[in-house]
């Protein structure tokens, strides 16, 4: 029996209330979906376990995100995010803390292209309850083209690199993750820094794996996730504080041309959270925003 959890944004016709009316496509990250590495990674299966049936688990978010205008045209984006340890996370949960840089297109609203990087905790995936350094990427929405981790070709490492994706986080306090297209080939790279170090590659995402995000990128999304069982409460966020000085956080926020170099100010950006009870997040103070919450959703 398969643990691992495939990581992808799907999308949502859902719109609420307090996010502005622009932002009616949101990434949302489903865990139940998963791919099996076999003779073709093309292979789509869903796993026997309780945890990852469909329709069967309950997501929140708490995020900020870029949405599309007639002259903004995205190529990546950067943070530097807490990260944390020894939380309480249970079999069937999952907490993590991600970038995502997208291309979604209304008119084919299931073959969105993604990469997302960050910290993931997730012991149906893993085995253990550690944070975990987490990459995925899809090229059709999840349907047959992408992977979590290095599941699947598609991401290529480099060698000397300061990490490896999949591997854990212990001891680390803080990671900084840049994702940006080349102006070059047009890859999609990835680069990582622990606390105090430089930007170092990791690896990249050939431009030939997409379609839409082959170009750029229109939206840009920086958040916590949480995921859980239905009628089971869900697990904390962040470091299961409400936003504050003392609560989880993403600084050096920025969006990063196909130099790789970042900026500000980033137009279009928004708030999403799916449940102010039991997550929230902070207003967005030049660069940088805290967010989280204890948890205990049961919808």
């Amino acid at each position: 029996m398969m643990k691992h959890v495939y990581i992808f944004l799907v999308l949502f016709a859902l719109c609420l209330g307090k996010v502005s009316t622009t932002w009616c496509h949101n990434p949302y990250p489903r865990r139940h979906k998963q791919l099996q590495k076999g003779a073709s990674s093309s292979e789509r299966i869903i796993s026997i376990e309780a945890e990852l049936q469909e329709g069967q688990i309950v997501e929140h978010i708490a995020a900020y995100q870029i949405t599309p205008n007639s002259t903004t045209t995205l190529y990546g984006a950067m943070a530097t995010l807490d990260v944390y340890e020894s939380l309480a996370v249970k079999a069937g949960q999952i907490v993590s803390a991600e970038i995502w840089v997208e291309n979604y297109q209304k008119e084919k609203p299931n073959d969105v292209n993604v990469v997302q990087v960050g910290w993931n905790i997730q012991p149906s995936y893993y085995g253990d309850n550690k944070t975990h350094f987490l990459i995925g990427w899809t090229a059709n929405g999840n349907k047959t083209k992408g992977c979590f981790d290095l599941k699947c070709d598609g991401f290529v490492l480099v060698k000397n690199r300061p990490i490896t994706p999949g591997g854990t986080l212990e001891g680390k306090t803080k990671i900084s993750i840049k994702i940006f297209k080349s102006k070059k080939n047009g890859d999609w790279w990835l680069h990582f820094a622990h606390v105090g170090e430089k930007f170092a590659p990791v690896g990249f995402w050939p431009r030939s794996l997409f379609q839409s995000l082959s170009d750029h990128a229109n939206y840009v999304t920086w958040g916590g996730y949480t995921s859980s069982l239905v009628r089971t409460p869900s697990p904390p966020m962040g470091n299961g504080r409400w936003p504050g000085g003392d609560s989880a956080s993403f600084q050096n926020v920025q969006c990063v041309n196909n130099d790789g170099h970042g900026y500000l100010p980033m137009p279009n950006l928004h708030s999403r959270v799916t449940d102010t009870a039991c997550y929230r997040v902070s207003e967005f103070m030049t660069d940088k925003f805290s967010y989280g919450g204890p948890g205990g959703c049961v919808n």
